[in-house]
C-alpha cells in the first residue's frame, strides 16, 4: 500500500505540474523528488533490477487487452477471430495429423466446422445446449467444437482415459444433449448406463461396424458430415460474445470427481494470445503438440496458435517419448509443448542422432523442474524454456519471460497493481488463509511458500473467474476481504497426480491386489494412488477432520511409522511392500513414480 500511494504521489505530482505548463525535464525531477519524499532507495534497486522483465510483462499484457477491448467492442468471439484467420491463410496447413500424415488447410477445417454447424442445427440444438466429445486427440475434435460453437452450442471436453463413474459424472455435470466419442472408445461407452432422466443421442465417429452400432444405440457420425452442407450459417441467435461460454474443460479430479470449468471465448483467446506474445512465437512457426485436446494446454495453448494466430499445428494422437524428435524433424517443428514429466521421460530416452538434429527452438508448458531444466536445454539444445503456471479456470496465471532457470513466472514489484496477485500465506495444518489484524490475507515474505491469489473483477475480461458448472464448486475458490476489505480473489488449486491414500483397516482384511484391480477400472493412472498406507484407524480431530499434517510429515518412509506402506510400482503393475531399500531407491531416482 505504501509503495503504491507513493507512486501516485509522484505521478500526480509530474501531472499537476505539466498541466500548469512546466518542462518535462522539471516534472520529472520533481516527480521523483516527491517519491524519494516518501519512498526509500531500495524500490530503485529493485526496480534496476527487474525493469527489464516487468516492461516485457507490460507490454504483453497491453497487447492481449487492447486487442481483447477490441474484440468486445466488435461482438467478436472464436469463431468469428478464426474466420479472420482462414481469410489470411486460406491454403496454408491449419492441423496436421501425425497418426495418418493428413492436413487440413485453414479453408479445409472451416469447411468442416460448417458441416459440424448445419449438422448441429439439423439435430435441433440451439445456443446454450451441450455436446460432450470423448476421443483421443485428433483435428476432427477441434473442428467438432469449433463447428458446435458456431451455432452456439457448447462442447463438454471429457478426458478419454475416465470410465465408469468418473465418465457417467463427468457427461452428466455438464448436462449434455448428446455424446460423441471415438470407435476407440466404444469399450468404455459400453460400461456406462446413463440415466432415462438425462435422454443421450450418441454418436461415434472412425472406423466402427454396425454391431457395435446397434449394441450401443449410436449413430456413425462420419457420414452425416459427408454430407452437409460446407457453407457457413448465419451467427447464431442470440449472437455469443467473448463473454459467453465457449466449452467446458476438466479438472483432473486427483481428489475428487472432475469439476467442469467454464472457458468463455475470451478466456480462450487470452490463453492463447498470452502463450503467443510471452514466448515470442512467429507467425511461421510449426507446433507439435503432443498434449491431450481435452485439456488447455493441447487445446488453448497448442490448438489456440493455430485458430487465432494462423501457426500451423502437428496434433499427436498420444505422446511417445522414442518419436518425439523423430516427428518434429519430419514435420520442420520450431516448437514443442511439454509437461514436466515429458521433459524427464525424454532424458531417459537413449541418446539418437535426431535429438540434435531438429529446428525446435522453442519448448512451453510447465512443471520443468529445475534438476530437469538445464539438462534438458543442454542435452536437446532448446534456446528457450517458456515455463508458466496457471490453470484453465484461473485468473492469476503467470510466465517466465527472461529464462530464469526454474521460475515458472513473477510478480511485479515496480507495477503490481497492473496485474493484482499475490502469494499470500496459508496455515500448513490447516491449509486456510492466514489474516492480519484488520482479517486480510497476509503476504508472503520472500521464499515463503504460499498460495497464489488473483483478484477478481468480473468487467475485466483478464481477472473475471466463470468458476465451474457447478456453483457449490465455484464458491469454495473465491475468498473475500484479501487484498482490501470487501473485495473478492480466485485461489488458485494444486491438481496432479495421485499421491498417497491412507486407509483404516482395523480387520486386517485388506487385499491390495483386489484394490488395484477395481481402481483401474474406475480411475485414469493419474488418479491411482502411488502409495497406500494401511492403518488401524486414522488419526482426526475433535470436530471428525482427518489429521493430514502427520501423515504428509512421514510420507512414505517406512522407518517413520509401523503401519505397512505398500508402493505402486509401474514396471510390475502392482502393490509392493515399502521398506528401506525401496524407499532408498526412489529416494535417489532409481525408481521412477
Amino acid at each position: 500500500m505504501h509503495n503504491a500511494a507513493s507512486v501516485s504521489a509522484s505521478l500526480g505530482s509530474l501531472g499537476l505540474l505539466r498541466l500548469v505548463g512546466v518542462s518535462w525535464s522539471w516534472s520529472l525531477v520533481a516527480g521523483l523528488g516527491v517519491y524519494l519524499g516518501t519512498r526509500s532507495w531500495k524500490y530503485f534497486y529493485i526496480a534496476a533490477l527487474t525493469a527489464k522483465r516487468d516492461l516485457t510483462g507490460l507490454y504483453v499484457l497491453i497487447r492481449v487487452r487492447l486487442a481483447l477491448w477490441r474484440y468486445m467492442r466488435n461482438g467478436s468471439n472464436i469463431p468469428s477471430i478464426f474466420a479472420q484467420t482462414v481469410k489470411r491463410h486460406p491454403n496454408k496447413p491449419a492441423l496436421i495429423y501425425e497418426a495418418t500424415g493428413e492436413t487440413w488447410t485453414f479453408t479445409q477445417l472451416d469447411e468442416l466446422s460448417n458441416a459440424v454447424a448445419h449438422w448441429a442445427r439439423d439435430q435441433g440444438w440451439v445456443s446454450g445446449d451441450v455436446v460432450a466429445l470423448f476421443m483421443e486427440s485428433r483435428p476432427l475434435q477441434v473442428a467438432l467444437w469449433l463447428g458446435l460453437a458456431k451455432v452456439g452450442v457448447e462442447a463438454a471436453l471429457i478426458n478419454f482415459s475416465l470410465r465408469c463413474e468418473p465418465l457417467l459424472h463427468c457427461v452428466g455435470v455438464s448436462g449434455s444433449r448428446a455424446i460423441v466419442f471415438g470407435s476407440e472408445l466404444a469399450d468404455a461407452m459400453s460400461e456406462v448406463a446413463f440415466p432415462s432422466s438425462q435422454p443421450m443421442v450418441r454418436f461415434c465417429t472412425g472406423d466402427v461396424s454396425e454391431d457395435v452400432l446397434s449394441d450401443l444405440s449410436a449413430q456413425h457420425l462420419d457420414p452425416l458430415l459427408a454430407s452437409a452442407s460446407k457453407h457457413p450459417l448465419p451467427p447464431c441467435n442470440p449472437p455469443k460474445g467473448m463473454n459467453d461460454r465457449l466449452f467446458y474443460i476438466y479438472t483432473s479430479g486427483t481428489t475428487g470427481l472432475p469439476k467442469a470449468a467454464i472457458v468463455v471465448h475470451s478466456r480462450y483467446y487470452r490463453i492463447a494470445a498470452f502463450g503467443y506474445f510471452a514466448f515470442r512465437m512467429r507467425p511461421d512457426d510449426i507446433l507439435y503438440d503432443c498434449l491431450p485436446l481435452y485439456h488447455s494446454a493441447g487445446n488453448i495453448i497448442g490448438v489456440g496458435q493455430c485458430l487465432i494466430q494462423g501457426l500451423t499445428v502437428v496434433v499427436k494422437r498420444k505422446f511417445s517419448a522414442s518419436r518425439f524428435w523423430e516427428d518434429c524433424i519430419k514435420y520442420n517443428c520450431t516448437v514443442v509443448q511439454y509437461i514436466g514429466e515429458i521433459c524427464r521421460y525424454l532424458l531417459s530416452q537413449p541418446v539418437r542422432p535426431s535429438e540434435r538434429d531438429h529446428k525446435v527452438r522453442l519448448a512451453i508448458g510447465n512443471g520443468l523442474r529445475p534438476s530437469v531444466w538445464e539438462a534438458f536445454t543442454e542435452r536437446f539444445r532448446i534456446a528457450q524454456i517458456g515455463e508458466f503456471y496457471g490453470a484453465t479456470e484461473c485468473n492469476c496465471s503467470i510466465a517466465n519471460m527472461d529464462g530464469k532457470v526454474g521460475a515458472c513466472g513473477f510478480n511485479s514489484r515496480i507495477l503490481p497493481n497492473v496485474y493484482p496477485i499475490r502469494l499470500v500465506s496459508v496455515d500448513e495444518d490447516t491449509m486456510e488463509l492466514v489474516r492480519d489484524s484488520r482479517g486480510l490475507c497476509v503476504p508472503c515474505r520472500p521464499g515463503e511458500p504460499g498460495l497464489l491469489v488473483g483478484r477478481i473483477n468480473q468487467q475485466d475480461p483478464l481477472r473475471r473467474f466463470d468458476g465451474y458448472a457447478n456453483q457449490d464448486a465455484t464458491k469454495k475458490k473465491i475468498a473475500h476481504n484479501v487484498f482490501k476489505k470487501n473485495d473478492t480473489a480466485y485461489l488458485s488449486d494444486v491438481e496432479g497426480k495421485a499421491g498417497m491414500a491412507a486407509i483404516a483397516d482395523p480387520s486386517e482384511s485388506f487385499d491390495c491386489n483386489s484394490f488395484l484391480q477395481s481402481i483401474q477400472r474406475a480411475l485414469p493412472s493419474y488418479a491411482r494412488p502411488v502409495f497406500l498406507r494401511i492403518s488401524p484407524h486414522v488419526d482426526t480431530t475433535g470436530t471428525f477432520k482427518i489429521q493430514k499434517t502427520r501423515l504428509q510429515r512421514e510420507g512414505f518412509d517406512p522407518r517413520l511409522t509401523t503401519d505397512q506402506i505398500y508402493f505402486l510400482n509401474p514396471r510390475a503393475a502392482r502393490y509392493e511392500p515399502m521398506d528401506e531399500d525401496l524407499y532408498n531407491t526412489i529416494m535417489e531416482s532409481r525408481m521412477s513414480l
